[in-house]
């Protein structure tokens, strides 16, 4: 089941980001998030932008949110997707559930177009955001450094101009 996100999920949310942080370079952060922490953070994005769980039995499996790509005015109609699946979960349709939820939820919102920055290699992210018709348009060489190693990361774009949900 796709739901807007609430607080008292945040314990769950930070258990599933932390795996990232701590086993992933999908996330260039690298120190663990408290629950406290993730609190502040959904309650920051929520103001402005669809914060959506996947639950399955009663347990959070995944999230989705947007969030401004850049803080300069005149991005102010370009998002950034993020999405994570907890790990053991992943394969089994909840990002693109999430994704399409969200997708469809922005349609409306005055967003022109939708960023995903993906760190290379991430296939299975990959193919979730061209199923929804993301374009490749770059790779960023070694702009990260993560368990020891230069990261590239890879930009994909959505634009509601052009393509339909």
């Amino acid at each position: 089941m796709i739901r807007e996100v609430k607080f008292s999920d945040s314990e769950a949310i930070a258990e599933i980001y932390n795996y990232y942080i701590e086993k992933s370079p999908a996330t260039f952060e690298e120190v663990p998030v408290a629950a406290s922490d993730m609190e502040k953070r959904i309650q920051e994005l929520k103001k402005d932008f669809p914060y959506l769980v996947c639950e399955e039995n009663e347990e959070i499996v995944g999230y989705a949110y947007a969030h401004h790509y850049h803080p300069r005015s005149a991005y102010r109609f370009t998002l950034e997707d993020s999405i994570y699946i907890r790990n053991g979960f992943q394969g089994r349709g909840t990002g693109k559930a999430l994704l399409g939820e969200l997708l469809g939820k922005l349609k409306n919102n005055d967003v022109h177009a939708i960023v995903a920055a993906i760190t290379i290699p991430n296939a299975k992210s990959i193919a979730l955001h061209e199923s929804f018709g993301f374009k490749k348009i770059g790779i960023f060489k070694e702009v990260g450094r993560k368990f020891n190693r230069w990261q590239d990361v890879g930009h994909w774009e959505y634009f509601y101009d052009v393509h339909e949900i």
